[in-house]
């Protein structure tokens, strides 16, 4: 017979907003290191997310108040967003939620791409932004989006476009040339190219997520001498931010791992 862990009520409770590769890798580390409590949120913007190496829900909350609730509920100690860095309405929410419940808040937020020697990028402030950029003139363009952005790309129907995203695009894009890929990273670089020259792709429109996963089309577009549309991150709030799961480790280790939950009684 197991005995039931008595060290377990004890353990600080992390809440982990994530849908990330960063996400994933934190829960694995903190789920190895033991010390804590972990629980994971994504969005559900995902139909067939990858497995999680901690317990997870799928959905919102219902807003920056609902989250509070949960957060004051589960007794929560403290919270991880660790969320898409264009998924700023969860960020704000994030940030409410953790002044309401009193709870400390990190955001791990991996480091955008730069331009780099060679780079033929043109900024854009957001995707209809990006998409007005590309000009009047028919042009052949890879847009690497979310199914819930890429309609925006119906303004542009002058274009030839080339539409990957995770997930099928419902309903379809009402454009008369379009082809589809459903594909999930990681993209090598050698793979990205071959794609741009097959299909013959002149710009390539992309949101600056930053991260190694999707990458390969930047150095790809860069090694063909191919346009980027490099679409800006959105504001976020203001709250401490750390780039690695390393540094989120060590946040976690000063803040609560040494010291009793504060809040349990609450």
């Amino acid at each position: 017979m197991t005995l039931p862990d008595p060290n377990r009520d004890k353990r600080p409770r992390l809440l982990i907003l994530g849908g990330t590769a960063e996400a994933r890798a934190l829960a694995a580390a903190l789920a190895a290191h033991g010390d804590y409590e972990v629980s994971l949120s994504l969005a559900g913007r995902t139909r067939n997310p990858l497995d999680q190496p901690a317990p997870f829900r799928s959905g919102g909350f219902g807003g920056a108040e609902g989250l509070a609730a949960h957060l004051r509920a589960e007794r929560i100690d403290a919270l991880i967003d660790a969320t898409h860095p264009f998924a700023a309405n969860i960020s704000r929410n994030a940030a409410e939620a953790a002044r309401l419940a009193g709870v400390p808040l990190l955001a791990l937020l991996r480091p955008e791409w730069t331009r780099q020697p060679g780079d033929l990028w043109t900024e854009a402030a957001d995707i209809p932004d990006a998409v007005a950029r590309l000009g009047t003139s028919p042009r052949r363009v890879l847009a690497a989006l979310g199914r819930n952005e890429v309609h925006a790309l119906e303004a542009a129907p002058q274009h030839h476009w080339l539409v990957r995203s995770i997930d099928p695009v419902d309903p379809p894009l009402a454009l008369p040339s379009v082809a589809t890929i459903e594909a999930r990273g990681p993209f090598p670089e050698e793979d990205e190219r071959a794609l741009l020259k097959d299909n013959r792709i002149d710009a390539v429109l992309s949101k600056n997520s930053g991260g190694a996963a999707t990458y390969g089309k930047i150095a790809a577009a860069r090694a063909l001498g191919i346009e980027v549309i490099m679409v800006a991150r959105p504001a976020r709030p203001e709250v401490e931010t750390v780039a690695s799961v390393e540094e989120a480790l060590a946040w976690l280790e000063r803040r609560l791992h040494h010291s009793s939950p504060a809040r349990r009684g609450v």
